[in-house]
């Protein structure tokens, strides 16, 4: 076995979301997903599919982070593995409707930090054994870090009080 480390190309806006599923239909389900859960979303789909032909299978609505998501695809690998790239939304308003997907089986990050993927390789393929997002903790927050971070969340809407 071969282990080798994958850093997902993104721009610094653009949040990703790395995964595992199970069946072909996998990318016209999250599209239909996707589209119903945030309407005017831009993103871009590349599924590794880990049988017969073993082809990426893609959709999407923009075609720039589709392109995305394929190379990251290719780099990574990995049978039954998902790359979605997000434009103009975040992980936390899509992850409960893919996760509500038939064919879903989980996700490896959902993040906007720079990410790097732990891929081992065998005989048979390649598979994701885990994932490095952002950097490692500076410390414990404090008072005024608490105060910063409820701030924070009802100043971007996700708090009432």
């Amino acid at each position: 076995m071969e282990l080798k480390v994958v850093t997902i190309e993104k721009p610094e806006e653009v949040n990703v979301i790395i995964g595992m599923s199970h069946f072909i239909k996998t990318c016209e389900d999250f599209y239909e997903e996707l589209v119903s859960t945030v309407p005017g979303i831009k993103f871009g789909l590349a599924f590794c599919e880990a049988s017969a032909k073993k082809l990426i299978r893609t959709e999407g609505t923009d075609e720039e982070l589709t392109a995305l998501a394929v190379r990251n695809a290719q780099a990574i690998g990995a049978g039954h593995s998902f790359v979605l790239m997000l434009g103009n939304a975040y992980p936390i308003n899509v992850l409960r409707a893919l996760r509500a997907t038939s064919e879903f089986v989980n996700f490896f990050c959902a993040t906007a930090n720079p990410c790097q993927i732990i891929v081992a390789e065998t005989e048979q393929g390649r598979g994701i054994l885990g994932v490095v997002d952002g950097g490692s903790p500076a410390g414990v927050e404090g008072e005024e870090d608490v105060r910063d971070r409820k701030e924070f969340l009802r100043k971007i809407g996700y708090k009432l009080f």
